[in-house]
């Protein structure tokens, strides 16, 4: 984890731009004024006093804006988020599976981000369920935990699926059914990525968007469905949640350098086997393809599907357990440990003042300055 304080910040990029004329988009505006503001005295702020006898040190904070989009606002987040799976994970192995939509439809995710986002996860479970319940393949109901995310490295638009899907699933007798190989081979990806395609060319048309040029478009190239090799353990299932449920278009620590007109940024060119290169954008371009990544307002980009759905683990993780096994993993509690003093590392914070924009009272600020 990287604990490290970046040198620069999305934030201090937006602050410098006039927004409105970036983006008509009224939600996208207000994100990105939100984010601008994090953590700044515009947010407003408490004073909290450690309790410890022998410490009692005052510590200002400024106020987050707690957006989902924002890079500084997900850290205790992802862990609360982590820390609550680790009792809803099956003891068995588990496949990370990629579903990709083509560019041409780039243009539609702009124009219908919620509509097209939905079908991208609505296909790819169907297609995951279809798989499963076929005999030839399993023969049982899984699941799936989908993550979406929008971005490629240079932050230009690339909707994908991030899924998790267990090696198995209950049978109708309800015995856990593991999948070919014990467990080592999910699906075959070029009929899935087939499957894949009909499923969405099929929404498409039914939300009446699929015209002819467009279908042409969208059959004349292969869709991308990628399987990786099967987790090596629950451990492992973890590590990757941390990585990607609450990760956001463009981390502060990948900017590396900020001038007058642009702002470089570290990127992976997997083409070239995950080198790193610099990414150089002039700055209103980078806030224009930040806000692209912007989702719309309530759209959940988490979703539990099958037997990993909440419905699901109610009715099916007891009789999972029994024939599996339980996980018990040894996950750092340290970033849930919210109120402690960071000065003595022992106490606890309490709130002594709370303030709007216009800033803590002065003698507690003295008092704070003096303490520093």
């Amino acid at each position: 984890m990287v604990t490290s304080r970046p040198a620069y910040e999305v934030a201090a990029i937006l602050r410098e731009k006039h927004l409105p004329s970036i983006s008509s988009n009224s939600w996208n505006l207000r994100t990105l004024y939100a984010i601008s503001k994090c953590r700044t005295a515009a947010m407003g702020g408490h004073i909290d006093r450690c309790n410890h006898p022998d410490c009692g040190k005052i510590h200002l904070s400024y106020n987050s804006c707690r957006n989902r989009h924002c890079p500084k606002c997900q850290g205790h987040l992802r862990e609360q988020w982590i820390q609550k799976q680790e009792a809803q994970l099956l003891n068995v192995p588990y496949f990370h599976v990629v579903f990709t939509l083509p560019d041409h439809l780039n243009e539609w995710c702009l124009l219908k981000p919620a509509l097209i986002y939905n079908m991208l996860f609505k296909s790819a479970w169907e297609t995951i369920h279809g798989f499963g319940h076929n005999p030839r393949f399993l023969g049982a109901q899984t699941g799936m935990i989908a993550v979406l995310h929008t971005w490629g490295q240079n932050l230009s638009l690339h909707p994908h699926l991030h899924c998790i899907v267990p090696a198995g699933g209950l049978s109708v007798q309800g015995k856990w059914k593991s999948t070919r190989s014990n467990g080592k081979f999910l699906f075959p990806v070029k009929s899935m990525s087939k499957v894949f395609r009909a499923k969405f060319l099929d929404a498409l048309n039914k939300a009446g968007i699929l015209d002819p040029l467009l279908h042409e478009k969208l059959t004349s190239k292969k869709w991308v469905v990628y399987a990786k090799r099967p987790f090596y353990g629950p451990q492992q299932v973890i590590e990757y949640l941390g990585r990607y449920t609450h990760k956001i278009a463009i981390s502060n620590h990948r900017i590396i350098g900020v001038d007058k007109d642009t702002v470089s940024f570290s990127v992976k060119d997997y083409r070239k086997g995950g080198k790193r290169e610099i990414c150089r954008l002039a700055k209103r371009e980078f806030i224009r393809r930040f806000a692209l990544h912007i989702l719309p307002k309530g759209f959940v980009r988490i979703r539990h599907f099958g037997i990993l759905s909440t419905t699901g683990k109610k009715k099916y993780m007891e009789v999972i357990h029994e024939q599996t096994g339980i996980v018990k993993l040894a996950i750092n509690k340290e970033p849930l440990m919210l109120g402690l003093c960071p000065s003595c590392k022992v106490g606890r914070l309490q709130t002594i003042a709370i303030f709007n924009d216009r800033g803590p009272p002065g003698y507690l600020l003295a008092q704070i300055n003096r303490q520093n």
